[in-house]
C-alpha cells in the first residue's frame, strides 16, 4: 500500500469516528489474532486498527454485551473479595462479660 494512501485513510476513518474513546472488535488476522475480542481504545488506536484490516467498529449490541460481562466480572472479584476478608473484634473483658450475660436465658 502506497505510504500517502494509507495515511490518507487513516485521516478519513479518524474523522468519520465522532467520540474521542470507541469500542473496537477485533478480526482474524494471519499471524494469530483471535476475533472478536472487544476492546476500548482511542480514536487515533481505532483508526490505525480499522485501517490495518486488524479490528472494526463495534456494534451497540457488541458494545452493550461487553460492559454487561465487565460489570458481571466486577461484581464477582468484588464479592470474592470481600468473601476472602476475616474480620477480628478485640473486646475488653468487662465488654466480654456483658456479651456472656446478655446470651444467658434469664430465669424467672
Amino acid at each position: 500500500m502506497d505510504i500517502r494512501v494509507y495515511f490518507q485513510k487513516l485521516r478519513e476513518v479518524e474523522r468519520s469516528i465522532a467520540s474521542p474513546f470507541v469500542f473496537v472488535m477485533s478480526n482474524e488476522t494471519g499471524n494469530g489474532g483471535k476475533a472478536g475480542i472487544c476492546t476500548e481504545v482511542k480514536r487515533e488506536v481505532a483508526a490505525r486498527l480499522i485501517v490495518s484490516g486488524k479490528a472494526r467498529l463495534a456494534t451497540e449490541a457488541e458494545v452493550q454485551e461487553h460492559l454487561a460481562e465487565q460489570e458481571r466480572l466486577r461484581v464477582a472479584a468484588e464479592q470474592a473479595s470481600l468473601a476472602g476478608r476475616v474480620q477480628i473484634a478485640v473486646l475488653s473483658e468487662q465488654e466480654m462479660r456483658a456479651l456472656r450475660s446478655s446470651l444467658r436465658p434469664q430465669r424467672g
